[in-house]
């Protein structure tokens, strides 16, 4: 294909006047019939190199995508660009398939998005003579190494076999080498031209802070920031609703978005945003796939992200436009834990943790974070990049060149086969069973770094890591590997730096916890609670809240659910889960043993009961009070409970409050919200569940 009649298409068609780097070289490489696997960072200009040559080939182009509101978003550009293109999936009717169909067969469409569950309907119309490309977008989520599996993408590989002669292009934002690899087998493209754009997007800087009082740094964040846009991202959808509420009650112009919202709620939020009638989208991952906002001028993770891959196509929303942006995350132990519980009993639970294993080292790093993310995506940096937190207040460093030269020996004689925990067990000459049974007590660097600490080991070895030398194999079990740089080290005299590890500092409040002799009576009962949840689930205690968030729920006395999420140790999932149980108990002991706190609450309690009975509903009294809708739900459960207030059914549909009656027959009165919130497919919000419960309760009384 001629390069000029390349340039006038894509004037033409998408307005730019000159392609971005790379971009030529894969569509070249298209129209030569080739496979192609394209890694390039998220807003790159991935799409256009099938969807150009798609304009241009004679046939149609297949697409495979694994969002729905992707496959729509694209679809809807395209059609706005006069390209004739519609997307296929499940959720459509036979009428809307049947008329796809016909387009398919008159030859009307240039692309055509599926879903990969929805392959099997359009298989019949599928022939080598009138599919000229496919195209597999979001390509990691056929690999169980990337950060995104889904099991429906790895019957993709039969395309291929299929349709030999017809050129596959596989592309993704964010791939390791392992996903890379996998990739390419499991699409049968072993032979694919690599094409790996640089991940280095200088503009973005990057910050790390402690999950501490979070929602007052948003607020200082936003509010020196009252003209840009930005997106805070989130684990849940409660999260963004109560972020967004709280927000918007000191002024700012922010809304939530997530799944559970309406089509038309969503498009109208996504739509606001884009054309900056609104400054903050509080959202969950989904948002921001496929949405070219070039003047994104911040994003901040409001929990730790799962792992790099999807940490990285997330900030890469900001900045857009090459102008200086910001990043913020925080990291806090609970999401931790919260995300190792998601990640429990996956398919590839393994990899999953390993990578979250990564992504927690990168935020508690005291390295160029710059370096760690290009490193771990295979473009290994050695300069720092004076553009994020750690650059521009660096800990104090020393010569670590022997401590390296000594962990990076030590690799190479165990061959790159072992993973963190075997290496420095033979760096400090440990005599365990996993050292002596591959008798790597003969090893020449066996016990060479016996007076540093296993901790101080695994802290130098991560820093390491983060500078390029080693690198983690996730699909060899983990094992630690030498990278190129390493021999700079090993025999080049290469000088390394190293971060002193700063001294281990206790929980006051657990440690504190931990010295009372003295049992109380609250903590007793939150005892033999957590007990029983623990027995029902089959699950250890600990599991569930320690002893330590347990002696600070008997001090705090958390009545409400905004309260009850600044416990240490409760995370989003806990409070979905345990929450309602835990405040009941502290509730029902605290009316038993009255305290000073008893004004305090009253008085909260009392202002909801008056905006309730002046008429306002439930949004409307959050934001007047600044407090998080799931905390008014709460009070007026209460208030109603306690014969405070009454016609509380005016704020739920009455086919909800049925559903619900419905259900607690069903779930044979279940003590927990989870599971009718589960029952309702996430239909009905734990706000409504609960308040039904509490008219369901008066109505049996």
């Amino acid at each position: 294909m001629k390069e000029a009649q390349l340039l006038s298409t894509l004037k033409e068609y998408f307005g730019y006047d000159t392609f971005r780097p790379l971009q030529k070289k894969i569509i070249d490489a298209v129209f030569a019939g080739e496979d192609n696997l394209v890694i390039m960072p998220t807003g790159g200009g991935k799409s256009i190199c099938y969807q150009l040559p798609a304009i241009l080939l004679p046939g149609i182009t297949l697409v495979v995508s694994p969002l729905i509101a992707l496959m729509k978003d694209q679809v809807d550009g395209l059609t706005a660009n006069g390209i004739p293109a519609a997307f296929l999936n499940s959720s459509q009717s036979s009428l809307e398939h049947q008329d796809i169909f016909t387009r398919v067969e008159a030859g009307e469409l240039k692309l055509l998005y599926v879903a990969p569950e929805s392959l099997q309907i359009i298989d019949r119309l599928l022939v080598p003579e009138n599919l000229s490309l496919i195209a597999i977008d979001e390509a990691h989520c056929i690999s169980s190494w990337g950060h995104d599996f889904r099991p429906a993408y790895t019957q993709l590989g039969y395309l291929k076999n299929r349709f030999p002669s017809t050129p596959v292009i596989a592309l993704t934002a964010t791939a390791d080498k392992a996903t890379r690899k996998d990739i390419a087998q499991q699409l049968n493209i072993p032979g694919a031209n690599k094409h790996i754009a640089s991940f280095d997007r200088k503009n973005l800087s990057l910050e790390v802070r402690q999950g501490i009082k979070k929602f007052e740094q948003i607020l200082n964040f936003v509010k020196t920031r009252k003209n840009e846009s930005g997106i805070i991202y989130c684990l849940s959808r409660k999260s963004t609703e109560e972020i967004a509420a709280r927000l918007k009650a000191k002024g700012i112009k922010a809304e939530a978005y997530h799944a559970g919202l309406g089509h038309e709620e969503r498009i109208k939020i996504q739509d606001d945003f884009i054309n900056d009638r609104q400054q903050v989208i509080c959202a969950t991952i989904a948002f921001g796939m496929g949405i070219d906002k070039s003047n994104i001028r911040w994003v901040i993770h409001h929990n730790m992200p799962k792992n790099l891959e999807g940490y990285y196509q997330e900030i890469g929303r900001a900045g857009r436009d090459g102008l200086p942006s910001q990043t913020l995350l925080f990291h806090s132990y609970a999401d931790v834990v919260q995300l190792q519980k998601f990640a429990a009993n996956a398919k590839n639970e393994q990899v999953q943790l390993a990578k979250l294993e990564r992504m927690k080292q990168y935020s508690e790093a005291v390295t160029c974070r710059r370096k760690i993310l290009l490193n771990y995506f295979g473009e290994l940096k050695q300069e720092d990049c004076g553009n994020c937190d750690i650059c521009k207040n660096p800990p104090q460093f020393f010569d670590g060149t022997l401590i390296a030269q000594k962990a990076l020996s030590c690799i190479y004689r165990l061959k790159g086969g072992e993973p963190i925990t075997i290496v420095i067990d033979v760096l400090r000459g440990a005599k365990n069973e996993g050292v002596l049974e591959k008798n790597y007590q003969k090893v020449k660097t066996y016990g060479v770094g016996a007076e540093i600490s296993w901790r101080d080991w695994q802290q130098y070895l991560i820093q390491l890591i983060n500078l390029g030398f080693i690198e983690i194999a996730f699909h060899h079990h983990n094992h630690l590997r030498l990278t190129t740089l390493a021999k700079q080290v090993l025999f080049e005299n290469q000088k390394v730096k190293l971060a002193k590890v700063p001294e281990k500092i206790l929980s006051t409040p657990a440690e504190t916890a931990e010295k009372e002799e003295k049992a109380s009576t609250l903590f007793e009962k939150l005892r033999q609670l957590r007990l029983r949840i623990a027995r029902e689930e089959d699950i250890p205690a600990y599991h569930i809240f320690s002893d330590a968030t347990l002696r600070e729920m008997e001090k705090e006395r958390p009545m409400t659910d905004e309260d009850f999420m600044q416990i240490s140790g409760v995370g989003k999932k806990k409070m979905q889960d345990y929450g309602y149980q835990f405040i009941k108990e502290i509730i029902a002991f605290s009316k038993k043993k009255r305290s000073g706190k008893k004004t305090k609450k009253s008085n909260t309690y009392k202002e909801t009961q008056q905006l309730f009975q002046e008429g306002l509903g439930v949004e409307e009294i959050a934001q007047k009070r600044g407090l998080a809708s799931t905390t008014i739900y709460s009070h007026l459960a209460k208030l109603y409970s306690d014969g405070e207030i009454s016609n509380l059914e005016k704020l739920i549909d009455r086919q909800d409050l049925e559903a619900v009656k419905k259900a607690k027959k069903q779930l044979d009165d279940p003590e927990t919200l989870k599971p009718y919130y589960e029952h309702f497919q996430e239909a009905l919000d734990y706000g409504t569940i609960r308040l039904a419960l509490a008219v369901l309760e008066k109505e049996d009384s």
